[in-house]
Protein backbone atom coordinates (compact mmCIF):
# COMPACT_ATOMS: atom_id res chain seq x y z
CA UNK A 1 0.00 0.00 0.00
CA UNK A 2 1.42 3.08 -1.14
CA UNK A 3 1.87 5.93 1.59
CA UNK A 4 -0.42 8.89 1.82
CA UNK A 5 0.67 12.48 1.38
CA UNK A 6 -1.29 15.39 2.51
CA UNK A 7 -1.18 18.28 0.14
CA UNK A 8 -1.52 21.47 2.10
CA UNK A 9 -2.48 24.29 -0.22
CA UNK A 10 -1.35 27.87 0.63
CA UNK A 11 -2.11 30.11 -2.20
CA UNK A 12 -4.81 31.74 -0.50
CA UNK A 13 -2.09 32.66 2.23
CA UNK A 14 1.11 32.46 1.41
CA UNK A 15 0.43 32.95 -2.27
CA UNK A 16 -1.88 35.65 -1.85
CA UNK A 17 0.96 37.84 0.18
CA UNK A 18 2.68 39.13 -3.79
CA UNK A 19 2.36 42.30 -4.33
CA UNK A 20 -0.67 43.70 -6.39
CA UNK A 21 -2.41 40.04 -6.34
CA UNK A 22 -4.72 40.49 -3.68
CA UNK A 23 -7.62 38.76 -4.31
CA UNK A 24 -11.95 40.05 -2.68
CA UNK A 25 -13.87 37.69 -0.93
CA UNK A 26 -15.66 36.16 -4.30
CA UNK A 27 -12.37 35.71 -6.49
CA UNK A 28 -10.88 33.65 -2.89
CA UNK A 29 -14.08 31.21 -3.09
CA UNK A 30 -14.02 30.83 -6.64
CA UNK A 31 -10.09 29.50 -5.97
CA UNK A 32 -11.09 27.56 -3.07
CA UNK A 33 -13.64 25.61 -4.58
CA UNK A 34 -11.51 24.79 -7.50
CA UNK A 35 -9.17 23.39 -4.78
CA UNK A 36 -11.54 21.33 -3.48
CA UNK A 37 -12.57 19.90 -6.87
CA UNK A 38 -8.65 19.16 -7.00
CA UNK A 39 -8.62 17.26 -3.93
CA UNK A 40 -5.91 19.04 -1.88
CA UNK A 41 -6.34 18.41 1.88
CA UNK A 42 -5.67 21.60 3.43
CA UNK A 43 -6.35 25.20 2.04
CA UNK A 44 -4.93 27.85 4.15
CA UNK A 45 -7.54 30.38 4.02
CA UNK A 46 -5.88 32.95 5.40
CA UNK A 47 -4.67 34.99 8.72
CA UNK A 48 -7.53 36.32 10.34
CA UNK A 49 -6.36 39.22 12.46
CA UNK A 50 -4.07 40.43 9.84
CA UNK A 51 -7.03 42.21 8.32
CA UNK A 52 -11.10 42.74 8.10
CA UNK A 53 -10.87 41.43 4.60
CA UNK A 54 -8.73 38.17 5.96
CA UNK A 55 -10.94 37.40 8.46
CA UNK A 56 -14.41 37.87 6.53
CA UNK A 57 -12.44 35.76 4.02
CA UNK A 58 -11.83 32.50 6.20
CA UNK A 59 -15.37 32.85 7.38
CA UNK A 60 -17.00 32.86 4.15
CA UNK A 61 -14.37 29.57 2.68
CA UNK A 62 -15.40 27.90 5.10
CA UNK A 63 -18.74 28.10 4.24
CA UNK A 64 -17.78 27.54 0.65
CA UNK A 65 -16.44 24.01 1.02
CA UNK A 66 -17.44 20.73 2.26
CA UNK A 67 -14.60 18.05 2.83
CA UNK A 68 -11.11 19.71 2.92
CA UNK A 69 -9.92 20.82 6.22
CA UNK A 70 -9.72 24.59 6.50
CA UNK A 71 -6.50 26.33 7.85
CA UNK A 72 -6.39 30.02 9.84
CA UNK A 73 -2.93 31.26 10.49
CA UNK A 74 -1.96 32.64 13.67
CA UNK A 75 1.50 33.95 15.52
CA UNK A 76 1.99 32.56 18.86
CA UNK A 77 -0.51 34.68 20.40
CA UNK A 78 -3.32 34.13 22.48
CA UNK A 79 -5.42 36.97 20.56
CA UNK A 80 -4.37 35.78 17.33
CA UNK A 81 -5.61 32.04 18.10
CA UNK A 82 -8.89 33.37 19.24
CA UNK A 83 -9.58 35.21 16.00
CA UNK A 84 -8.36 32.12 14.30
CA UNK A 85 -11.12 30.27 16.01
CA UNK A 86 -13.93 32.47 15.34
CA UNK A 87 -12.99 32.83 11.66
CA UNK A 88 -12.70 29.13 11.48
CA UNK A 89 -16.85 28.60 13.44
CA UNK A 90 -17.97 27.43 10.45
CA UNK A 91 -15.32 25.01 9.11
CA UNK A 92 -16.29 21.11 8.74
CA UNK A 93 -12.90 20.23 9.14
CA UNK A 94 -10.80 23.23 10.97
CA UNK A 95 -7.05 23.57 12.28
CA UNK A 96 -5.57 26.25 13.68
CA UNK A 97 -1.56 27.18 12.42
CA UNK A 98 0.32 28.58 14.97
CA UNK A 99 3.99 29.32 15.16
CA UNK A 100 7.17 31.19 16.13
CA UNK A 101 10.59 31.86 14.60
CA UNK A 102 13.25 29.66 16.05
CA UNK A 103 16.52 29.95 14.51
CA UNK A 104 19.22 32.04 16.28
CA UNK A 105 18.24 35.20 13.84
CA UNK A 106 14.51 35.46 14.77
CA UNK A 107 15.28 35.13 18.49
CA UNK A 108 18.06 37.34 18.87
CA UNK A 109 16.90 40.24 17.05
CA UNK A 110 13.03 39.73 15.76
CA UNK A 111 12.47 38.55 19.37
CA UNK A 112 15.24 39.83 21.47
CA UNK A 113 14.60 36.34 23.44
CA UNK A 114 16.18 33.10 24.14
CA UNK A 115 16.20 29.78 23.49
CA UNK A 116 14.54 28.45 26.29
CA UNK A 117 11.86 31.01 26.85
CA UNK A 118 10.74 30.20 22.96
CA UNK A 119 10.03 26.73 23.44
CA UNK A 120 7.97 27.91 26.55
CA UNK A 121 6.02 30.21 23.98
CA UNK A 122 5.52 27.20 21.17
CA UNK A 123 4.25 25.40 24.00
CA UNK A 124 2.00 27.22 25.20
CA UNK A 125 0.60 28.51 22.11
CA UNK A 126 -0.02 24.92 20.80
CA UNK A 127 -1.82 24.19 24.39
CA UNK A 128 -3.71 27.13 23.85
CA UNK A 129 -5.14 26.64 20.33
CA UNK A 130 -6.09 22.90 21.41
CA UNK A 131 -8.40 24.18 23.81
CA UNK A 132 -10.59 24.79 20.59
CA UNK A 133 -9.51 22.28 18.10
CA UNK A 134 -8.47 18.92 17.89
CA UNK A 135 -5.92 19.94 14.53
CA UNK A 136 -3.22 21.88 15.82
CA UNK A 137 -0.38 22.91 12.96
CA UNK A 138 3.06 24.47 14.36
CA UNK A 139 5.37 26.15 12.09
CA UNK A 140 8.92 26.58 13.67
CA UNK A 141 9.49 29.65 11.31
CA UNK A 142 13.42 29.82 9.43
CA UNK A 143 13.90 26.09 10.38
CA UNK A 144 15.55 26.05 7.48
CA UNK A 145 18.36 28.01 9.46
CA UNK A 146 17.88 26.41 13.00
CA UNK A 147 20.21 24.11 14.51
CA UNK A 148 18.95 20.58 14.13
CA UNK A 149 19.27 19.58 17.86
CA UNK A 150 17.69 22.77 19.36
CA UNK A 151 15.39 22.54 16.30
CA UNK A 152 14.22 18.70 17.58
CA UNK A 153 14.03 20.28 20.94
CA UNK A 154 11.60 22.15 19.75
CA UNK A 155 9.65 19.87 17.70
CA UNK A 156 9.58 17.21 20.89
CA UNK A 157 7.76 20.16 22.85
CA UNK A 158 5.38 21.01 20.31
CA UNK A 159 4.33 17.57 19.87
CA UNK A 160 4.04 16.54 23.90
CA UNK A 161 1.76 19.61 23.83
CA UNK A 162 -0.28 18.36 21.49
CA UNK A 163 0.27 19.61 17.78
CA UNK A 164 -0.65 17.14 15.36
CA UNK A 165 1.58 18.40 12.68
CA UNK A 166 4.86 19.99 12.82
CA UNK A 167 5.95 22.39 9.92
CA UNK A 168 9.57 22.78 8.82
CA UNK A 169 10.09 26.01 7.14
CA UNK A 170 12.44 26.95 4.78
CA UNK A 171 11.53 30.69 4.97
CA UNK A 172 14.33 32.08 3.22
CA UNK A 173 15.23 29.26 0.59
CA UNK A 174 18.06 28.92 1.82
CA UNK A 175 19.00 25.15 2.16
CA UNK A 176 20.54 22.62 -0.58
CA UNK A 177 17.66 19.67 -1.30
CA UNK A 178 20.57 17.31 0.61
CA UNK A 179 20.49 19.77 3.63
CA UNK A 180 16.79 19.67 3.96
CA UNK A 181 16.42 16.13 3.38
CA UNK A 182 18.98 15.78 6.02
CA UNK A 183 17.06 17.77 8.79
CA UNK A 184 13.77 16.01 8.26
CA UNK A 185 15.86 12.58 8.38
CA UNK A 186 17.42 13.94 11.81
CA UNK A 187 13.88 15.07 13.21
CA UNK A 188 12.21 11.70 11.99
CA UNK A 189 15.27 9.75 14.42
CA UNK A 190 15.46 11.98 17.39
CA UNK A 191 11.79 12.99 17.66
CA UNK A 192 10.01 9.57 19.57
CA UNK A 193 6.30 11.97 18.89
CA UNK A 194 6.82 11.52 14.80
CA UNK A 195 5.54 9.21 12.31
CA UNK A 196 2.97 6.40 11.44
CA UNK A 197 -0.20 6.90 13.62
CA UNK A 198 1.61 9.85 15.21
CA UNK A 199 2.16 13.86 14.31
CA UNK A 200 3.78 14.16 11.19
CA UNK A 201 6.25 16.78 9.48
CA UNK A 202 5.36 19.31 7.12
CA UNK A 203 7.81 20.82 4.49
CA UNK A 204 7.29 24.82 3.22
CA UNK A 205 10.29 25.54 1.27
CA UNK A 206 10.92 28.89 -0.82
CA UNK A 207 12.12 29.44 -4.23
CA UNK A 208 14.60 31.72 -3.47
CA UNK A 209 17.45 29.48 -5.10
CA UNK A 210 14.95 27.68 -7.36
CA UNK A 211 15.12 24.59 -4.76
CA UNK A 212 12.09 24.85 -3.33
CA UNK A 213 10.43 21.69 -5.47
CA UNK A 214 13.49 19.55 -4.77
CA UNK A 215 13.72 20.45 -1.02
CA UNK A 216 10.19 19.84 -0.40
CA UNK A 217 10.84 15.93 -2.64
CA UNK A 218 14.09 15.42 -0.32
CA UNK A 219 11.92 16.30 2.70
CA UNK A 220 8.95 13.90 1.68
CA UNK A 221 11.55 11.38 0.88
CA UNK A 222 12.85 11.66 4.52
CA UNK A 223 9.75 11.18 5.86
CA UNK A 224 7.91 14.32 5.74
CA UNK A 225 3.82 13.78 5.13
CA UNK A 226 2.76 16.78 4.24
CA UNK A 227 3.81 19.32 1.63
CA UNK A 228 2.84 22.99 1.77
CA UNK A 229 2.32 24.69 -1.91
CA UNK A 230 1.14 27.09 -4.24
CA UNK A 231 -0.71 26.98 -7.20
CA UNK A 232 2.27 27.78 -10.13
CA UNK A 233 4.35 28.43 -7.44
CA UNK A 234 3.17 32.07 -6.32
CA UNK A 235 4.43 33.63 -3.11
CA UNK A 236 6.85 36.13 -1.09
CA UNK A 237 10.02 36.89 -3.06
CA UNK A 238 10.95 33.97 -5.92
CA UNK A 239 7.84 32.04 -4.72
CA UNK A 240 6.77 28.81 -2.79
CA UNK A 241 6.66 25.22 -4.01
CA UNK A 242 4.98 24.57 -7.08
CA UNK A 243 2.08 22.33 -6.25
CA UNK A 244 1.75 21.00 -9.64
CA UNK A 245 5.79 20.23 -9.62
CA UNK A 246 5.40 18.25 -6.50
CA UNK A 247 2.45 16.29 -7.71
CA UNK A 248 3.35 15.47 -10.98
CA UNK A 249 7.10 14.46 -10.08
CA UNK A 250 5.55 11.70 -7.77
CA UNK A 251 3.25 11.01 -10.53
CA UNK A 252 6.06 10.31 -13.57
CA UNK A 253 7.85 8.39 -10.23
CA UNK A 254 5.08 5.51 -9.36
CA UNK A 255 8.14 3.33 -7.63
CA UNK A 256 8.55 6.10 -5.09
CA UNK A 257 5.13 4.62 -3.79
CA UNK A 258 3.69 7.66 -2.39
CA UNK A 259 0.25 8.99 -3.39
CA UNK A 260 -1.77 12.12 -2.96
CA UNK A 261 -5.72 13.04 -3.91
CA UNK A 262 -5.29 15.57 -6.48
CA UNK A 263 -7.18 14.78 -9.81
CA UNK A 264 -3.90 16.28 -12.11
CA UNK A 265 -6.57 16.48 -14.73
CA UNK A 266 -7.97 19.79 -13.31
CA UNK A 267 -4.18 21.31 -12.69
CA UNK A 268 -4.00 23.31 -16.32
CA UNK A 269 -7.32 24.88 -15.78
CA UNK A 270 -6.63 26.09 -11.77
CA UNK A 271 -3.35 27.22 -12.40
CA UNK A 272 -4.87 29.57 -15.84
CA UNK A 273 -7.73 30.79 -13.10
CA UNK A 274 -5.22 32.09 -10.80
CA UNK A 275 -2.85 33.36 -12.96
CA UNK A 276 -5.74 35.55 -14.54
CA UNK A 277 -7.56 36.06 -11.60
CA UNK A 278 -4.11 37.55 -9.99
CA UNK A 279 -3.13 39.32 -12.70
CA UNK A 280 -0.09 37.01 -12.69
CA UNK A 281 0.88 35.77 -16.07
CA UNK A 282 2.75 32.25 -16.14
CA UNK A 283 6.23 32.27 -17.23
CA UNK A 284 5.96 30.66 -20.85
CA UNK A 285 8.53 27.99 -19.57
CA UNK A 286 7.11 27.26 -16.01
CA UNK A 287 7.02 23.56 -15.60
CA UNK A 288 3.37 21.62 -16.09
CA UNK A 289 1.36 24.84 -16.36
CA UNK A 290 3.90 26.82 -18.66
CA UNK A 291 2.25 27.66 -22.58
CA UNK A 292 5.80 26.06 -23.63
CA UNK A 293 5.92 23.29 -21.45
CA UNK A 294 4.81 20.74 -24.39
CA UNK A 295 5.59 22.54 -27.31
CA UNK A 296 8.15 21.16 -29.59
CA UNK A 297 10.26 23.86 -32.35
CA UNK A 298 13.36 22.18 -32.69
CA UNK A 299 12.95 19.69 -35.79
CA UNK A 300 14.64 16.74 -34.31
CA UNK A 301 12.58 16.96 -31.55
CA UNK A 302 9.24 17.48 -33.75
CA UNK A 303 10.79 14.60 -35.47
CA UNK A 304 10.98 12.34 -32.34
CA UNK A 305 7.42 13.39 -31.07
CA UNK A 306 5.47 13.03 -34.17
CA UNK A 307 6.40 9.39 -34.18
CA UNK A 308 6.26 8.31 -30.30
CA UNK A 309 5.45 11.02 -28.26
CA UNK A 310 7.80 9.47 -25.20
CA UNK A 311 10.44 10.27 -27.02
CA UNK A 312 10.57 14.05 -25.34
CA UNK A 313 7.33 13.86 -23.21
CA UNK A 314 7.47 12.66 -19.84
CA UNK A 315 3.74 13.12 -19.47
CA UNK A 316 0.90 13.24 -21.53
CA UNK A 317 -0.84 16.66 -21.45
CA UNK A 318 -4.09 15.32 -20.64
CA UNK A 319 -2.90 14.50 -17.30
CA UNK A 320 -2.40 17.46 -16.13
CA UNK A 321 -5.38 18.68 -18.21
CA UNK A 322 -4.20 20.16 -21.44
CA UNK A 323 -6.55 19.47 -24.25
CA UNK A 324 -4.36 19.33 -27.24
CA UNK A 325 -7.32 19.11 -29.12
CA UNK A 326 -9.25 22.14 -27.79
CA UNK A 327 -11.82 23.96 -29.86
CA UNK A 328 -10.27 27.16 -31.91
CA UNK A 329 -12.12 30.20 -31.18
CA UNK A 330 -12.41 32.73 -33.73
CA UNK A 331 -15.40 35.12 -34.63
CA UNK A 332 -17.90 32.34 -35.98
CA UNK A 333 -17.62 30.91 -32.52
CA UNK A 334 -20.97 30.76 -30.95
CA UNK A 335 -21.64 31.78 -26.52
CA UNK A 336 -21.56 28.09 -25.88
CA UNK A 337 -17.85 27.28 -27.66
CA UNK A 338 -17.06 30.36 -25.71
CA UNK A 339 -18.21 28.93 -22.00
CA UNK A 340 -16.89 25.84 -23.02
CA UNK A 341 -13.11 27.35 -22.90
CA UNK A 342 -13.96 29.43 -20.18
CA UNK A 343 -15.25 26.35 -18.17
CA UNK A 344 -11.78 24.67 -19.38
CA UNK A 345 -9.87 27.21 -18.05
CA UNK A 346 -11.49 27.45 -14.66
CA UNK A 347 -14.05 30.23 -15.50
CA UNK A 348 -17.74 29.61 -14.41
CA UNK A 349 -19.76 32.61 -15.20
CA UNK A 350 -23.53 33.10 -15.75
CA UNK A 351 -25.55 33.61 -18.97
CA UNK A 352 -25.71 37.50 -18.04
CA UNK A 353 -21.60 37.89 -17.33
CA UNK A 354 -21.54 35.58 -20.41
CA UNK A 355 -23.28 37.81 -22.88
CA UNK A 356 -21.19 40.81 -21.73
CA UNK A 357 -18.17 38.79 -22.14
CA UNK A 358 -19.08 37.40 -25.02
CA UNK A 359 -19.75 40.97 -27.09
CA UNK A 360 -15.66 41.75 -26.18
CA UNK A 361 -14.95 38.34 -27.79
CA UNK A 362 -16.67 39.29 -30.76
CA UNK A 363 -15.36 42.61 -31.00
CA UNK A 364 -11.56 41.01 -30.43
CA UNK A 365 -12.17 38.31 -32.56
CA UNK A 366 -13.04 40.82 -34.97
CA UNK A 367 -9.16 42.65 -35.13
CA UNK A 368 -8.04 38.68 -34.39
CA UNK A 369 -6.97 35.67 -36.70
CA UNK A 370 -7.03 33.33 -33.37
CA UNK A 371 -8.34 33.98 -30.06
CA UNK A 372 -5.95 32.69 -27.41
CA UNK A 373 -7.15 31.51 -23.73
CA UNK A 374 -4.77 34.33 -22.15
CA UNK A 375 -7.41 36.34 -24.42
CA UNK A 376 -10.18 34.68 -23.00
CA UNK A 377 -8.84 34.63 -19.48
CA UNK A 378 -7.79 38.74 -19.76
CA UNK A 379 -11.70 38.81 -21.55
CA UNK A 380 -13.25 37.11 -18.25
CA UNK A 381 -11.11 39.27 -15.78
CA UNK A 382 -11.60 42.70 -17.70
CA UNK A 383 -15.85 42.21 -16.70
CA UNK A 384 -14.14 42.47 -13.14
CA UNK A 385 -13.89 45.98 -13.62
CA UNK A 386 -17.29 46.70 -14.45
CA UNK A 387 -18.10 48.23 -11.09
CA UNK A 388 -15.15 50.53 -10.73
CA UNK A 389 -16.08 54.00 -9.59
CA UNK A 390 -13.90 55.48 -12.59
CA UNK A 391 -13.87 54.24 -16.11
CA UNK A 392 -12.84 54.76 -19.95
CA UNK A 393 -15.10 55.87 -21.71
CA UNK A 394 -13.14 56.80 -24.88
CA UNK A 395 -9.34 57.76 -25.88
CA UNK A 396 -7.68 59.12 -29.15
CA UNK A 397 -4.00 59.55 -29.71
CA UNK A 398 -2.37 61.07 -32.68
CA UNK A 399 0.85 60.13 -32.69
CA UNK A 400 4.27 59.60 -35.14
CA UNK A 401 7.21 60.92 -36.89
CA UNK A 402 7.43 64.95 -37.12
CA UNK A 403 4.25 65.60 -35.28
CA UNK A 404 3.17 66.13 -31.95
CA UNK A 405 1.96 63.07 -29.44
CA UNK A 406 -1.60 64.44 -28.50
CA UNK A 407 -4.47 62.40 -26.41
CA UNK A 408 -7.76 63.03 -25.75
CA UNK A 409 -9.70 61.03 -23.32
CA UNK A 410 -12.99 60.66 -21.72
CA UNK A 411 -13.62 58.97 -18.66
CA UNK A 412 -16.88 58.02 -16.51
CA UNK A 413 -16.76 59.21 -12.94
CA UNK A 414 -19.73 57.91 -10.99
CA UNK A 415 -21.48 58.29 -14.23
CA UNK A 416 -20.71 61.52 -14.45
CA UNK A 417 -18.33 62.28 -17.72
CA UNK A 418 -14.90 63.97 -17.74
CA UNK A 419 -12.82 64.99 -21.00
CA UNK A 420 -9.07 66.22 -21.41
CA UNK A 421 -6.75 66.34 -23.79
CA UNK A 422 -2.71 66.85 -23.38
CA UNK A 423 0.91 66.31 -25.43
CA UNK A 424 3.44 64.27 -24.36
CA UNK A 425 7.08 62.07 -25.14
CA UNK A 426 4.79 59.89 -26.90
CA UNK A 427 1.28 58.45 -27.27
CA UNK A 428 1.67 56.76 -23.70
CA UNK A 429 3.11 59.97 -21.81
CA UNK A 430 0.52 61.95 -24.06
CA UNK A 431 -2.74 59.50 -22.78
CA UNK A 432 -1.29 59.22 -19.26
CA UNK A 433 -1.21 62.86 -19.06
CA UNK A 434 -4.74 63.64 -20.03
CA UNK A 435 -5.48 61.24 -17.63
CA UNK A 436 -4.04 62.92 -14.93
CA UNK A 437 -5.69 66.55 -15.74
CA UNK A 438 -8.49 64.78 -14.81
CA UNK A 439 -7.42 63.37 -11.87
CA UNK A 440 -5.65 65.82 -10.29
CA UNK A 441 -4.07 64.01 -7.39
CA UNK A 442 -0.16 63.82 -7.09
CA UNK A 443 0.57 60.52 -8.64
CA UNK A 444 4.10 59.09 -9.46
CA UNK A 445 4.42 56.25 -11.74
CA UNK A 446 7.01 53.60 -10.28
CA UNK A 447 6.91 50.87 -12.80
CA UNK A 448 5.75 50.25 -16.59
CA UNK A 449 6.06 46.54 -17.61
CA UNK A 450 4.48 45.41 -21.29
CA UNK A 451 3.79 42.36 -21.69
CA UNK A 452 2.83 39.94 -24.78
CA UNK A 453 0.33 37.19 -23.80
CA UNK A 454 1.52 35.65 -27.11
CA UNK A 455 3.33 36.19 -30.53
CA UNK A 456 1.93 38.21 -33.12
CA UNK A 457 1.41 41.58 -34.22
CA UNK A 458 -2.21 41.91 -33.74
CA UNK A 459 -2.20 40.28 -30.17
CA UNK A 460 -3.41 41.21 -27.00
CA UNK A 461 -1.11 43.38 -24.39
CA UNK A 462 -1.08 43.28 -21.12
CA UNK A 463 0.53 45.89 -18.86
CA UNK A 464 1.16 46.37 -15.57
CA UNK A 465 1.87 49.63 -13.32
CA UNK A 466 3.13 50.89 -10.17
CA UNK A 467 1.66 54.08 -8.79
CA UNK A 468 2.55 55.84 -5.70
CA UNK A 469 -0.46 57.89 -3.89
CA UNK A 470 -0.04 59.77 -0.58
CA UNK A 471 2.95 57.66 0.46
CA UNK A 472 1.18 54.07 -0.71
CA UNK A 473 1.97 51.93 -3.60
CA UNK A 474 -0.81 50.54 -5.94
CA UNK A 475 -0.87 48.20 -8.58
CA UNK A 476 -2.62 47.90 -11.44
CA UNK A 477 -3.48 45.69 -14.45
CA UNK A 478 -4.77 46.42 -18.56
CA UNK A 479 -5.42 44.50 -21.26
CA UNK A 480 -5.82 45.42 -25.07
CA UNK A 481 -4.46 44.94 -28.69
CA UNK A 482 -4.13 48.69 -28.42
CA UNK A 483 -0.61 49.28 -26.34
CA UNK A 484 -1.45 52.81 -24.93
CA UNK A 485 -5.31 51.74 -24.18
CA UNK A 486 -3.85 48.75 -22.31
CA UNK A 487 -1.15 51.49 -20.58
CA UNK A 488 -4.19 53.81 -19.54
CA UNK A 489 -6.40 50.98 -18.21
CA UNK A 490 -3.66 50.06 -16.18
CA UNK A 491 -3.36 53.12 -14.91
CA UNK A 492 -7.01 53.58 -13.84
CA UNK A 493 -7.02 50.32 -12.59
CA UNK A 494 -4.41 51.79 -9.68
CA UNK A 495 -6.53 55.05 -9.27
CA UNK A 496 -9.97 52.98 -8.60
CA UNK A 497 -7.62 51.26 -6.05
CA UNK A 498 -6.95 54.05 -4.17
CA UNK A 499 -9.74 56.24 -4.58
CA UNK A 500 -12.05 53.13 -3.17
CA UNK A 501 -10.25 53.06 -0.26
Amino acid sequence: MADKLFIFDTTLRDGEQVPGCQLNTVEKIQVAKQLEALGVDVIEAGFPISSPGDFNSVIEISKAVTWPTICALSRAVEKDIDTAVEALRFAKHKRIHTGIGTSDFHIKYKFNSNRDEIIERAVAAVKYAKKFVEDVEFYAEDAGRTDNEYLARVVDAVVRAGATVVNIPDTTGFRLPIEYGSKIKYLMEHVDGLGVGKAILSTHCHNDLGMATANSLEGVLNGARQVEVTINGIGERAGNTSLEEVVMALKTHPYLNIDTNINTTKIYPISRMVSSLMNMPVQPNKAIVGRNAFAHSSGIHQDGVLKNAQTYEIMDPKDVGIDDNSIVLTARSGRAALKHRLLVNGIDIDDEKLDKIYEDFLRLADKKKDVTDDDILMLAGADRSANHFVKLDYLQVTSGVGVRNVASIGLKIANEKFEATATGNGPVDAAIKSLKKIINREMIMKEFTIQAISKGSDDVGKVHMQVEYDGHIYYGFGANTDIVAASVEAYIDCINKFVNK
